[in-house]
Parts: structure tokens; sequence; C-alpha cells
């Protein structure tokens, strides 16, 4: 499932700087994370980071957006290969098993 940052986001800018993604930037008023870029730091860290160091506990889990570890892990593996880093990516299924 991916993250939202609710209204209550201060603008302090720490999220955006610790996403692996790219997922998080400015909106209209607050931060935003982009759904097709979370993958909740799979494949990067143990814990999303930004969660980690939100100053106001701002960033919860989106309930409308269910997705299983393997889906999180698919979506990181393609983020990487659409960013260039396909040794990372083919490393990364190839650990799973996959490939």
């Amino acid at each position: 499932m991916a993250l939202i940052i609710t209204d209550e986001c201060i603008n302090c800018d720490v999220c955006e700087a610790v996403c692996p993604n790219g997922a998080i930037s400015m909106g209209p008023e607050i931060y935003r994370i982009d759904p097709d870029r979370c993958t909740e730091c799979v494949g990067h860290f143990d814990e999303p980071q930004c969660r980690q160091v939100c100053p106001v506990d701002c960033i919860p889990f989106d309930p409308d957006r269910r997705e299983t570890r393997e889906q999180l892990l698919a979506k990181h593996d393609r983020l990487q290969a659409e960013a260039g880093n396909t040794a990372e990516a083919g490393a990364a299924v190839a650990a799973r098993g996959g490939g």
C-alpha cells in the first residue's frame, strides 16, 4: 500500500530528500506522494524513510492503495529499470529467484 501525506504536514522538507524513488514532491499546499512511485521503501530500506523522519507523524499508510510486498518489489524493480539501474533491478529479481 502506498503512503499518503495528511493535511497535518508542516512543509518541513525532510521527507522529500529521503525518498529513494522520488515519489514525494510539493503539491499545491503540502507535500504529496505519487502512489505510482511509492514502494514504502521496499527494495531499499526495512521501513519507509519518510515516516521515520517526519516530525509530525503525518504520513500514514493509504488504506485505498493496498499492495503486497511482492507488488511493491515489482514496482521497485520497474522504477530501477526506468532509471537505468538495470544491474540493481536484475540483481534484485535474481535474488528472489526470478529472471
